[in-house]
């Protein structure tokens, strides 16, 4: 079956750059905190997928239908509500993790957090080596 067209693609945009680009202090420096973190676990570079996300690596998602699409391994948005951090929900064993984590929402695959002050940060790492690991 043929590969699904995404609005959100991996684009040249410098992921410096966007980061940079963040008004807010604090969100900035956890933007750039939780970047370090994804791409020590991954051993990837940043890279912008559309405007507003920083994915690492690459993966091909099967869906049941049969459809196919590139996506990162894992990634991150720095939203005005929240940080969103995606695929950070697709390992084994992280609920044990999430009940230590600290403040945070979650969606079908996504984890959203204020800010880098309300979780715990040792726990944060964990999650995402354990999501980055899960997708080798």
């Amino acid at each position: 079956m043929a590969k699904a067209t995404l609005k959100t693609k991996k684009t040249e945009q410098s992921p410096e750059d966007f980061l940079n680009s963040i008004k807010d202090d604090a969100q900035r420096t956890d933007s750039i905190a939780i970047v370090k973190m994804m791409q020590k676990a991954t051993g990837e570079k940043p890279k912008m997928w559309g405007t507003s996300i920083i994915g690492f690596g690459n993966v091909v998602l099967k869906y049941d239908s049969g459809r196919e699409l590139d996506w990162m391994k894992i990634g991150f948005s720095p939203r005005k509500a929240n940080l969103t951090l995606y695929g950070i929900k697709n390992s084994e064993g992280q609920d044990a993790l999430l009940d230590k984590l600290g403040k945070y929402k979650e969606g079908k695959g996504c984890l959203y957090i204020n800010k880098l002050s309300d979780v715990d940060t040792s726990v944060l790492k964990k999650l995402i080596e354990q999501a980055a690991n899960a997708k080798k």
